[in-house]
């Protein structure tokens, strides 16, 4: 995993940034260590992380650590990505059956902050 992205390490650290009063996205990527797309995923978003400051913040969770909210989210693919928007679950329909997800990577670092501009 990356060490640039902020890792919270316990449910109450999760449930605090999910609650975090700012008036931004949160981003909160599930994966595990060593997975090869889970790094190429790491990597471009800690590359465009520092440049959408003002509107996101992008944490990671490495799946087995998180048993309550990869539960809670059906994380069954990975890397999987839930955003959060003033401390609400954004639901938007990313070509996925339930729309609370996005699995995968980005094919690029431009369409991770056009996903960005849109929820924002």
């Amino acid at each position: 995993m990356s060490f640039l992205l902020p890792m919270p390490t316990s449910k109450k650290e999760v449930d605090q940034v999910i609650k975090s009063p700012e008036e931004k996205e949160l981003v909160l990527k599930f994966g595990r260590d060593g997975d090869p797309v889970c790094l190429q995923l790491d990597n471009s978003l800690s590359t465009v992380s520092s440049n959408l400051s003002k509107k996101a913040a992008v944490c990671q969770k490495v799946v087995f650590q998180s048993p309550v909210y990869t539960h809670y989210f059906d994380i069954s693919y990975i890397p999987s990505i839930v955003f959060f928007f003033s401390g609400q679950h954004m639901k938007v329909d990313y070509g996925f059956p339930d729309h609370t997800r996005f699995v995968g990577s980005f094919k690029t670092k431009q369409d991770f902050t056009d996903f960005i501009e849109v929820i924002y």
